[in-house]
């Protein structure tokens, strides 16, 4: 008996050694870097058509995070509302100054970017959602509008904060966050005339709803949204102004605890105008008000056919939960 005592004394040892120095890697090694993705060398024609598309799409994906009120560009600032537990992330300058923007960088180099997470020194970008299954033309439409003349990208020679991962993020992105592979064909914009298929794209694809209306950061799938643990069920966290928890609220058409109880117009005014049929929607949920009338109705369209999740969020108010709904 003491003998198998002994071993498993050992065997225990050995285990908690393994786990201690793969603890010391992953601190050291911090969030890992790649080799940068290769893409064929393109300009992108820069038309009137794409730059307003562009916009569209950058005001409410990009600007959330990289707008600074204080210098009025696209110029990185403190991302403060993501959960303390992930440590102090910051995004990057993205005007068109040479050294501290992206001013020197490629449009393959930017298209890389915004496919896989990695930049052209091979630096994966931790939270930046990747865009795997946007339509190359909404891509196109974003570096064009990152190569015009709009105010916000005009150079500003800011240069970017350095991160402050958590040790639990860097262990994520040593296991699974990972950089997500460039699209094996082109990838085109669904029929307006199929609004569900539509609305599928926009809610997984472009405007990326899922991410935070799932049930958590770690247990999203990249690269087959649905399979997102709670897709779109809500209670994903994060921080405001004030530092309070907020819950990102549940999408699915459940009626009782989501928004299966919404008229398309009242989903059309909480979208653009941040006007629920409960009450104002509170920050961190942008608005998204230069979104078109017909994409916002497609988007509704698609969630009435996604599985209903029963989970009451605070604005639905569940006695379970002391916190402010997103």
């Amino acid at each position: 008996m003491k003998k198998a005592f002994k071993i498993i004394g050992i065997a225990l040892a050995a285990v908690l050694f393994l786990v201690v120095c793969a603890a010391g890697f992953v601190q050291v090694r911090g969030i890992p870097s790649y080799e940068p993705p290769k893409l064929p060398a393109q300009k992108v024609a820069i038309t009137p058509e794409r730059v307003v598309q562009g916009e569209k799409i950058a005001m409410s994906m990009c600007a959330d995070c990289h707008l600074d009120k204080k210098t009025g560009g696209l110029t990185g600032r403190h991302i403060d509302d993501l959960p303390a537990e992930f440590g102090k992330l910051y995004s990057a300058n993205i005007t068109q100054h040479p050294q501290m923007g992206i001013g020197q960088w490629t449009d393959e180099e930017l298209i890389g970017l915004f496919r896989t997470g990695i930049g052209r020194e091979g630096r994966y970008r931790v939270v930046m959602p990747t865009f795997v299954h946007m339509a190359d033309e909404d891509i196109y439409s974003i570096v064009a509008f990152l190569r015009s003349d709009n105010a916000l990208v005009q150079p500003q020679a800011i240069a970017s904060h350095p991160q402050e991962p958590s040790f639990l993020a860097k262990a994520l992105t040593n296991t699974v966050m990972k950089p997500t592979p460039l699209p094996s064909k082109v990838i085109k914009v669904p029929a307006a005339t199929d609004q569900v298929a539509l609305g599928h794209y926009l809610v997984t694809a472009r405007y990326l709803c899922y991410d935070c209306h799932s049930k958590d950061f770690k247990s999203n799938n990249v690269m087959e949204p649905e399979k997102s643990g709670g897709f779109l069920g809500g209670g994903n966290h994060f921080v405001t102004k004030d530092g309070q928890t907020i819950l990102s609220r549940n999408i699915t058409p459940d009626v009782e605890t989501g928004i299966g109880d919404w008229t398309e117009q009242q989903f059309v005014q909480a979208v653009k105008f941040g006007q629920s049929p409960s009450g104002p929607l509170r920050n961190p949920m942008p608005k998204f008000s230069i979104m078109d009338d017909a994409e916002a109705k497609a988007m509704y369209a698609y969630l009435k056919t996604v599985p209903a999740i029963k989970n009451a969020t605070p604005e639905d108010g569940s006695a379970a939960n002391a916190v402010a709904t997103r």
